[in-house]
Formats: structure tokens, sequence, C-alpha cells
């Protein structure tokens, strides 16, 4: 049996096969189809056009009497929009508890490193971690992915390094793992076992990397729990110099770099990662022209994360002068105990539009098909292409796209579709 979405007031988000990313100005135009009807089979998108096309036979179908003596499911979307779900490139909602102790921290004034130097932050998270089963931090890391699919998320990359201990990273990994086999959505696993120094390992950067290196990488291959690797390359973490070193080791394994860059500082994480094949270089909070350069002519996704910048304070990233510089720009969540707790890639886009200044089409793309490309699924997820998996975002009848980021809390979603399954139903 197939199923029929009809009545669509607007299906955007329309590419055709092939397109893998927009650059610069390409992200300006959302390619889109009014009153639509778009078919789903096997949990794809077979197909899509106007609705007078649909059987021929635009008065039956108003009623969808003719598709329901076929036998095929309809979904009358009442006018509303058809939108491909968002994809969520930079996650790390695999963590135990909360850090809410820590936002009162933040709130007396004190900056990210302070709370880090103070033993908190990420080494809070690893104590937390050490001291819960896997089966509870599936628990709760499953509640955080029921939260974000319903909110349209409908493929998350998801990073370890909560851990900082051989056997924690693993448990984390592994719960990414289930995650991937008893989730709907499409999910990217990656390994950040040197997100911070390990407790034990503080005063021993060194040592720590060597165990990233010669410990960790080797049995994170053997389990083959991860699709890509991550380095914290920024200040008051791991330098250029280390990175490459682990960059080079998780190279022997077949795994992709995706690098936290410039996040505190301009670090030289951007130009590291492009050098060793980045898949994405994120956050770029602090860039600068030599940034821009490196990124030029690259397959490396630079990847923003206002969430982040949002909830620290920090700067936003120049996500506007990379489009008018030719560069492609994906967002993503970051969503984390500590510095971005919220999935909301509604709100992100919102804040693409908001305090980047990007267009509502730049930032729809930004978390579509270019998100989509930072975790490396464009090919089957980002657009309504034929092809394509059929994750999709059915919405309440809406008067344009920058509605979605203008009125960024106002309830717009229908129902979530992933792979052609309903996995949320509001009433339209």
């Amino acid at each position: 049996m197939r199923t029929i979405i009809i009545n669509i007031g607007t299906l955007a988000g329309i590419l055709p096969k092939g397109v893998l990313r927009l650059d610069g100005r390409e992200m300006d135009k959302v390619g889109s189809l009014e009153n639509a009807y778009l078919t789903i089979e096997d949990g794809l998108i077979a197909g899509f056009g106007p609705m007078a096309e649909l059987h021929g036979n635009p008065s039956a179908v108003a009623h969808d009497c003719t598709l329901r003596d076929k036998g095929e499911e309809v979904i009358d979307a009442c006018g509303g929009w058809v939108l491909p779900c968002f994809c969520d490139s930079h996650t790390h909602l695999v963590y135990a508890g909360c850090r809410d102790g820590e936002f009162r921290d933040k709130i007396a004034g004190l900056s990210y490193e302070e709370i880090a130097a103070r033993g908190g932050g990420i080494l809070n998270s690893a104590d937390l971690l050490h001291n819960t089963s896997e089966d509870e931090l599936y628990s709760q890391s499953m509640e955080r992915v029921r939260e974000i699919m319903g909110m349209g998320t409908g493929a998350v990359e998801i990073k370890s390094g909560y851990g900082l201990r051989t056997e924690d990273e693993l448990k984390m990994l592994r719960v990414i793992r289930r995650i991937k086999e008893t989730s709907p959505l499409t999910v990217r696993a990656t390994f950040l076992g040197a997100h911070a120094v390990g407790r034990e390992y503080v005063g021993r950067q060194d040592e720590y990397v060597r165990l990233v290196c010669d410990e960790m990488l080797p049995a994170v291959a053997a389990e083959g729990l991860a699709d890509y690797v991550d380095v914290f390359c920024d200040k008051g973490f791991f330098t250029v110099e280390q990175t490459a070193m682990i960059l080079g080791r998780a190279a022997e394994y077949g795994l992709r770099p995706k690098i936290h860059a410039n996040e505190l500082e301009i670090s030289g994480g951007v130009q590291v990662g492009v050098e060793h094949g980045a898949l994405s270089v994120d956050h770029l909070e602090r860039t600068g022209e030599k940034e821009i350069e490196a990124l030029r002519g690259s397959g490396t996704m630079p990847t923003m994360l206002p969430g982040c910048s949002f909830f620290l304070g920090l700067p936003y990233g120049n996500a506007r002068g990379y489009v008018a510089s030719g560069l492609p720009v994906a967002l993503a969540s970051d969503y984390n105990p500590g510095s971005s707790p919220s999935g909301d890639m509604r709100f992100v886009m919102a804040l693409g539009c908001i305090r980047m200044r990007l267009t509502p089409e730049q930032a729809f793309n930004a978390c579509t098909l270019n998100s989509a490309y930072a975790m490396g699924v464009s090919d089957v997820l980002g657009s309504i292409t034929e092809g394509k998996k059929a994750n999709l975002i059915v919405t309440r009848p809406l008067p344009s796209l920058a509605f979605i980021t203008y009125c960024h809390h106002t309830p717009f979603i229908g129902k979530v579709i992933i792979e052609g399954k309903c996995v949320m139903c509001n009433a339209l």
C-alpha cells in the first residue's frame, strides 16, 4: 500500500536528484509547488505534482473517494505545507542527568571556561555518566530522541564525549547504536573522546591524547561503533598538533573528521579540519578571512550552532558573510546539557534569521539539505526529491515560509512522518 498526501497548500524544499548541498547564493531559493500532492511508497518519496494531475480527477480527489477505493492511505494536509524534516548534524543528546546547577553559575556571570576550570562543565557530565548504567542512559536519551522527533527532526548526529574513559566512551557509543536500532530517526554516531581531558589526566594532556589514539580509537573501531571522529580543537582544550595526531590515527580506521572549532577563540581548528578532509567544522563563533579562504573549494561544511551562542552569550557565527563569500552554511542545535540544552531546530532556524541575519530561505536550507550534508546523508534526506526518504513535516496552514521563524514558538506542526510512517500527529 502506498500513502498519498493531498491538498498540500505548499510543497517546499523541492530539489532535483543529485543536489547534495547548496553553496552561497544557491541558498537563496526554496523550490516549491502550490496546491500539490505527494506520494510515498516503501518509505520513500515516490512522486509529487499539482493536485489537478492526480488521477486526472480533482473533484474526486478533493473528497479522496477514488484514492481510498484503491486501498491507498490518504493524508489530507488541509492546505498546510509539507516540508522535509530538519536534519540536526551536531548534538550531544546522550548524557546523564542535567547541569541546571551550572545555570545558576552562568546567571552569576561565570564564563564557560571558568566553570570548566572549577571542575564543572564536561567533567561534571563525565562524572554523572560514569555512575549511570547503560540502560538508564539509553532511557534518558530516548526521551530526548522522542522530544526532537516531535519537533520535526528526522535525522540526528550524536556524539560521545561525556565518557572520557575508554569504557564510558564505549558505553555512550553503544547507547547511540541502540538508538539507531530502535528509533525511526536516521542516526549517525561520532566518537568524541577528545572532548576534554579526563579528570584522571588533568595536567597530563599528552598522555590523554595517547590514550585516545592508542586505546580508545582501536576499541571503538573494533566494535564498529562510530561513523565519524571529532576533536574539540579550541582554547583550553586540544591544540592543532594534538588534533592532527588524533585525526591521523582515526584515518587508519576509516573515520572521517567532524571538528569542534573556534567556539572560544580562532584556534586553527578550521584549517586542520579542512587539511584532514573533515565533513564539517562546527561552532565557528569566531572566524575571519583565513577561515573563509581555507574552506573555499573544499568538501567541508561550515556548521554554526546559534543555540550555543544564545545560551552562553557568545558571538553568533558570521553565516551571512560566509554565504556572501559563496560558501555553504549548515545550522545545528548542539543539543547538550551545558551550552545548548535544546534540540528545537525550528528555534535554531529562527535564530539564524533573527540573530545571524539569514533570510528564511537561507536558514531553511541550512537546517535541511546542508545540515544533511554535514552528517553525510544528503543523498537520502534534506529535500523533497523523488527517491529520498519520506521524512516530512506536515504543517498547519501557513501564510509563508517566513512565518515559521517570525512566530518562532507558535505551534505549526500537524504531523511528523518518518520513512513514510506518522510518528507524531496533532489536529490539523
